[in-house]
């Protein structure tokens, strides 16, 4: 338990070779090289590592650490960030917006960025969202979505985010040609 916080990590840690693994917070496969987390720290770069990613979607606003960056750079992983367009929508609204998920999504869909990690602050509510979005993209029903948004959210429920994922359209959402084949 985080004692800042108040809110529970869920970690597993590994030793293997005198070397530990350890996940970041709120850590869960999505599907096959698709993953999800909160904010990453040096303590899980060699967990990370392991997953030879290619991509990081960093759903946030604010600044990554320069170690995390620093680690992007130096395992060749590229970062993408909302745009600047999108960080003006953010500032005046409290959840996240259409196109901020559509933008997200596009990566998700697209395989040319695999392996993929998606991440935000602390794994709840932007990764949430999304992940949330994809899983209606994929036909899950709301009961199965919301039950895997709340798990990652615990305590932090947000009730506007889940409205967001029941009434987004998945019609707006363009596959494309390379979509990994779980979809």
């Amino acid at each position: 338990m985080d004692a800042k916080r108040g809110d529970y990590c869920c970690c597993v840690v590994r030793r293997t070779n005198m070397s530990y693994f350890v996940p970041p917070c709120n850590y869960g496969m999505v599907e096959y090289d698709l993953s999800r987390s909160g904010q990453c720290h040096q303590l899980n770069f060699p967990f990370l590592e392991r997953h030879n990613l290619k991509t990081v979607i960093y759903l946030s606003y604010d600044e990554p650490s320069q170690p995390f960056l620093s680690f992007l750079e130096d395992q060749g992983i590229d970062l993408i960030r909302p745009s600047p367009e999108l960080a003006e929508l953010h500032s005046q609204a409290s959840s996240m917006s259409e196109a901020e998920v559509l933008s997200a999504l596009q990566v998700i869909l697209s395989s040319q960025y695999y392996p993929l990690h998606v991440m935000c602050n602390f794994g709840h509510h932007r990764t949430g969202t999304v992940i949330g979005c994809l899983r209606k993209l994929q036909g899950w029903n709301l009961t199965a979505i919301f039950e895997e948004y709340r798990r990652y959210a615990g305590s932090k429920v947000r009730f506007l985010n889940e409205q967001f994922i029941e009434l987004f359209d998945t019609d707006l959402v363009r596959i494309p040609v390379d979509h990994p084949n779980w979809l």
